[in-house]
């Protein structure tokens, strides 16, 4: 645990979304966020499940594992996403290019929405915040309504 300015100490998941919040501030860009990282998270699970589709539950329960050491609020919140998205991948006919496609879509939107921030996405300097855009997005959407984390 970190300590703040005030000797208060500070989670390590307000500290990770509190981080990924200084270049996810402009409307445009979080706007862009709240499309692009749900449907990045169901193409990753998707271009896994054509792999096969065990690999793709791994990928979401040790995603969850990390989630759970942050915030048990979280952990629940992904999980019922990852079963979302894994339910629907029985239904996508040729799920690898529909996830394919939407991909790179979203990812050429994402960076879009950083060079509209002006500043480079903060998974460049730690592939752990690829992570934590999700929650980031949880976060305020708990806040919204109320929910602890």
């Amino acid at each position: 645990m970190h300590s703040n300015a005030l000797g208060r100490d500070i989670r390590q998941v307000d500290r990770l979304i509190g981080h990924y919040a200084e270049s996810h501030r402009h409307p445009t860009n979080v706007l862009i966020h709240w499309i692009c990282v749900p449907i990045i998270v169901w193409c990753v699970l998707a271009m896994l499940w054509v792999i096969h589709p065990l690999l793709a539950a791994s990928a979401a329960v040790f995603s969850l594992g990390y989630y759970l050491k942050l915030s048990w609020q979280f952990a629940i919140a992904m999980a019922a996403y990852a079963l979302l998205c894994l339910w629907t991948l029985t239904f996508v006919p040729y799920p690898g290019w529909v996830a394919l496609v939407l991909f790179v879509v979203t990812w050429v939107f994402q960076f879009i929405g950083h060079n509209i921030e002006g500043k480079k996405p903060s998974f460049l300097e730690d592939v752990q915040y690829l992570l934590v855009g999700p929650i980031f997005l949880l976060g305020k959407l708990f806040r919204r309504i109320g929910l602890g984390y």
